[in-house]
């Protein structure tokens, strides 16, 4: 499927990285910012009281997610997606999508230290169980990190985002 003529305000914003690199606090205030509808399925599992291990959930809440934001950027409007995105597969069928509906896409890739990362999600207590220094070591071996070759992919953030 052919790109569509980019529409100057659709705009899909994808944050990626592990937790506790500050995923929620840079999408919460973009949102403010730009006026942006944001998804998080963290956010939509823990009002549903959905375990936020519960990877089938996950899938489905994604799934009805990204159709949602598909919808809204169809008609013009800008959109958070917050999930992490630890996959570059994951980040590239949301950059196309995106495009194909003639939206602008940005990627923003957070990290910090794994220390500091453990200290951000244990001070949260968000997870049950806890998320330990071992799992958060697993997933750094796990996420693929965006490389200068994939970021050259996606728009320039915009300047409301500095």
């Amino acid at each position: 499927m052919t790109e569509k003529k980019p529409n100057s305000d659709a705009r899909l914003i994808i944050i990626c990285g592990l937790p506790g690199a500050g995923k929620t606090t840079l999408a919460r205030q973009l949102e403010a910012r730009l006026g942006a509808g944001r998804f998080s399925a963290d956010d939509w599992m823990a009002a549903l009281a959905i375990d936020l291990y519960d990877e089938e959930s996950r899938a489905r809440i994604e799934a009805l997610q990204w159709a949602l934001a598909q919808d809204l950027l169809k008609r013009g409007l800008k959109v958070i997606i917050e999930w992490g995105t630890w996959g570059r597969s994951e980040r590239d069928a949301l950059r196309e999508g995106a495009r194909r509906l003639g939206a602008v896409v940005e990627l923003h890739y957070l990290s910090a230290p794994l220390e500091v990362l453990v200290q951000r999600v244990q001070r949260r207590g968000m997870e049950s169980p806890p998320i330990t220094r071992e799992d958060m070591m697993r997933w750094a071996g796990m996420i693929e990190i965006p490389t200068e070759e994939e970021l050259a992919l996606f728009d320039p953030a915009s300047d409301v985002c500095d």
